[in-house]
């Protein structure tokens, strides 16, 4: 019985908890006392919008997805190698195209692949080209803009009209067979930026237009991202290269100087002085006759007067040694009224007994 009154006070507060909730619900729905977020609350703690417009880095639940790539600013001669790219292709795409050609980069960024290949806008041309020395594949991306301007381009269409664009069709074996040219000279500038970091080769692979086909690597895997903007006059387009981080670990090393030819925890001057220092410094050395294992209870035994008998003979090598280290060997003699040793024989290396 007196557990009764508990239970009905508690019946009774789970009724009271019930009925405010069911008020502030109706309160909320009349708009009294509910806060009503923004679309550019909503997009900033999304992390879209104009917030991450001005290459800030991304927040909200976009910073928690992108949480686990890794930074292409960790690898800084990245950007060296692409600013390279970006002047070899100016001069290459102008011999190309025969016409005024400017290349610029856009940004570079870390994606995942998986998420790159859903994002790409169709349609596209997409080449897979090897890294021969580096045993792993690359992935480029010609939008359709660029693929018609490079077309109009070589075939010699007239400046200032308006290209003539039919989608939904798949390209021509011309069209592609242009397409193939221009990557090819892109991917010979390419092997060129690389060269002062790591001797490589970019072969043309195959070109395809089907996401799914240029698959050349798992959807999870993070990848360097590098968007270029080609514009010729009135024309032009983009080229996007996409490198795996996996293809990059061979030199990842050499990504991550601050300049060329960086050494790390290397200095020439430093190492020059320490080794004239150490050719100058004193170092004692001990000329050993002979040693001779013997049982502690022999030892326990010497008195003043006791012999050992060690087992060499006046002409036997005597070993010089600095520490635990055997330098050199020779024989024994005498040199102005001092014991001297003639060395005969160099070896460095630790001797047996004390390793």
């Amino acid at each position: 019985m007196a557990d009764t009154p508990e239970k009905e006070m508690t019946e009774e507060e789970k009724m009271a908890a019930e009925w405010e909730a069911a008020s502030s619900a109706e309160g909320a729905e009349d708009g009294s006392s509910a806060r009503v977020l923004s679309q550019n609350e909503i997009d900033s703690l999304l992390g879209f919008g104009d917030a991450n417009a001005d290459g800030q880095e991304n927040s909200g639940i976009m910073a928690l997805i992108n949480s686990a790539l890794v930074n292409y600013e960790r690898l800084p001669m990245l950007e060296v190698v692409f600013d390279r790219l970006v002047r070899m292709m100016s001069t290459s795409l102008r011999n190309f195209t025969s016409d005024n050609v400017e290349v610029s980069l856009d940004q570079i960024t870390s994606v995942r692949f998986g998420d790159y290949l859903n994002s790409i806008p169709l349609p596209a041309m997409l080449c897979v080209f090897k890294a021969e020395e580096w045993d792993n594949s690359g992935l480029m991306t010609i939008d359709s803009a660029m693929i018609y301007s490079i077309v109009d381009v070589l075939l010699g269409g007239r400046r200032g009209t308006a290209q003539m664009r039919i989608e939904g069709r798949p390209y021509t074996t011309i069209e592609r067979n242009l397409v193939e040219r221009l990557v090819r000279v892109v991917l010979a500038d390419m092997s060129g930026a690389f060269d002062p970091l790591s001797p490589v080769t970019f072969r043309f692979d195959r070109l395809e237009t089907n996401p799914r086909f240029a698959t050349i690597a798992r959807p999870a895997n993070a990848a360097v991202l590098a968007k270029l903007r080609i514009d010729m006059e009135d024309r032009g387009g983009r080229i996007e290269v996409l490198i795996p981080y996996a293809t990059l670990e061979p030199i990842r090393e050499l990504l991550l100087q601050m300049f060329m030819g960086e050494k790390f925890g290397r200095d020439s001057i430093w190492e020059n002085h320490l080794g004239n220092e150490l050719l100058m410094t004193d170092m004692r050395m001990r000329a050993v006759l002979d040693e001779v294992t013997v049982p502690l209870y022999e030892v326990m035994n010497w008195k003043p007067g006791s012999r050992l008998m060690l087992n060499v003979k006046a002409d036997d090598l005597v070993s010089l040694r600095a520490g635990d280290v055997t330098l050199f060997q020779g024989r024994m003699g005498s040199l102005n009224d001092h014991v001297a040793v003639r060395v005969e024989e160099i070896t460095l290396h630790k001797h047996e007994d004390e390793l």
